[in-house]
């Protein structure tokens, strides 16, 4: 696990109504999971939404995990 990537998740109250987020984005981190869990490759995520890196979508995946451990 890199703690570190998780900085990339950030909770502002003006943003999103508060919910986890990509580098305070309204790009939320369970809408990230969802692409991913639909099937949809790093590759498309990153094309489709250019102003995503790589380390954001390893930092949704790193946060969802830290959440459901507990």
């Amino acid at each position: 696990m890199n703690t570190n990537r998780l900085h990339r998740i950030t909770i502002e109250a003006g943003v999103c109504g508060g919910r986890p987020c990509i580098r305070g984005m309204r790009m939320r981190v369970s809408d990230v999971l969802e692409l991913i869990s639909s099937g949809t490759s790093f590759e498309e995520i990153l094309a489709d939404y250019p102003y995503l890196e790589r380390e954001d979508l390893l930092a949704a995946v790193e946060y969802a995990s830290v959440q459901a451990s507990g």
